[in-house]
């Protein structure tokens, strides 16, 4: 396997490379801002001040010089004379901008080996500098004020947020491009079981490639014993199907009335706890396509269905309701709510209803209810509360887990009530697509 840095090691990385880039940026900014920020007419005056000042100096004899330097100082500007000219320090940036607007003004100046740099570093930042005279000793001056428009808090706070700005999203982009496997891991994993997973890239950090690989790995032992279970739930159907298909036959062969009808009686509650527990254990690898359906009408076929089984279930809600849906699922699952609320109450009622983004189906019936503190557990698979509905019933306790198994597939919910005139309410809520 070939070696990859680590999910911490490339966040250092792009810490890094966020840090090089904020240090040249910002060098990059302050040397413009350094260049560029002093106004044209403060060059202007300087320029002026300097071509008087060395004028006046270069027509006095030495000994009066540092005389006259001293007379030229203003408020604004202070002058110095020197025979040698010592080499300054470097503390700042030299403002070669400035020094071309000062020679733009004063052409005289450009023989005068005039230098300029930032003195005084802080906020009140001031010029320095020195010109040669004809006879080679030299003139220092410094401004006494600060440069106007050098060192404001608001450009600095510029300079300082347009790197910033500029790494938040360079340093968001890297990570998210970091973190995309683990996004295709989370969605992959969320449609496991639901019949679409598909095994993930194994890409990004060594980490999240361990990671990716074992969850491809997990799928796969998954996909395989839900192979083998829906094998041997096909097989033991089958098996359980031929003896009880034989009962049935020799079954109707028996002459004694009672014992004939005990017997198919018998049979034929086998044959729905057999029915009812590979519909919960079977499964499905390929869940059916959502169909565009008029729901109101599959409620009335089923209120339909019932009533020609001597049942009293009547449909009360819209004429139409079109939604998408998988029609076989929702069938099975309002069956299975039909045939509980039929089983425990005489009178069944169906309805919908809907929002902008939900269907609701539900069920009423005028039974006995459940009590409060059972709604819950009456989803798990294999419970039955025949005591509480009042009567002994058959079957394994699947109906609801396969109604709960089902919505939960579909991303709804269903919701088990009581109602408050009586009687029993079961609605399942499913996203509108």
């Amino acid at each position: 396997m070939r070696p990859s840095i680590g999910v911490i090691g490339r966040i250092l990385a792009v810490l890094l490379i966020a840090i090089l880039v904020e240090f040249g940026v910002s060098t990059f900014l302050y040397e413009r801002a350094s260049r560029f920020s002093v106004q044209e007419d403060e060059a202007r005056r300087l320029a002026e001040h300097l071509s008087i000042s060395r004028k006046l100096l270069a027509a006095n004899a030495p000994p009066r010089r540092a005389q006259v330097a001293a007379s030229l100082t203003t408020d604004r500007y202070a002058v110095r004379w020197d025979d040698d000219r010592p080499t300054p320090p470097r503390v700042a940036p030299s403002l070669d901008e400035m020094r071309h607007q000062v020679l733009v003004w004063e052409p005289t100046l450009a023989t005068a080996h005039m230098s300029l740099r930032l003195n005084s570093p802080g906020r009140n930042q001031t010029v320095a500098g020195e010109v040669s005279l004809p006879d080679g000793s030299w003139m220092h001056f410094r401004t006494l004020q600060p440069i106007a428009g050098l060192n404001l808090l608001g450009e600095r706070l510029l300079l300082a947020l347009i790197p910033a700005a500029a790494l938040m999203v360079l340093a968001g982009t890297l990570v998210r491009r970091q973190l995309q496997p683990l996004r295709r891991l989370a969605q992959s994993a969320d449609r496991v079981g639901r019949g679409s997973g598909e095994h993930v890239p194994e890409e990004g950090p060594g980490e999240v490639r361990r990671v990716v690989g074992a969850f491809n790995r997990m799928q796969d032992r998954i996909h395989r014993l839900i192979e083998d279970r829906t094998q041997a739930l096909a097989a033991v159907g089958h098996d359980f199907r031929t003896p009880l298909a034989r009962l049935r036959l020799r079954a109707e062969r028996v002459e004694d009335r009672p014992t004939r009808e005990a017997i198919q009686g018998d049979v034929a509650e086998m044959e729905a706890m057999v029915a009812s527990l590979m519909a919960y254990l079977g499964g499905s690898e390929e869940p059916e396509a959502l169909v565009a359906t008029d729901v109101a009408a599959t409620l009335m076929t089923l209120a339909d269905d019932a009533e020609d089984h001597g049942l009293d279930v009547r449909y009360v809600g819209p004429d139409h309701l079109p939604a998408r849906v998988r029609p076989t699922a929702l069938k099975r699952a309002l069956g299975n709510l039909i045939g509980n609320a039929a089983r425990y109450g005489r009178h069944v009622t169906l309805d919908l209803e809907q929002t902008a983004d939900t269907v609701t189906f539900v069920v009423e019936d005028d039974g006995p209810g459940i009590p409060p503190d059972q709604l819950e557990r009456v989803k798990q698979p294999f419970v039955r509360l025949d005591d509480a509905r009042g009567r002994d019933v058959g079957g394994f306790g699947l109906g609801l887990a396969i109604v709960q198994r089902t919505v939960e597939a579909e991303g709804g919910g269903l919701t088990l009530s009581n109602r408050s005139e009586g009687g029993f309410r079961a609605a399942i809520t499913l996203p509108r697509r």
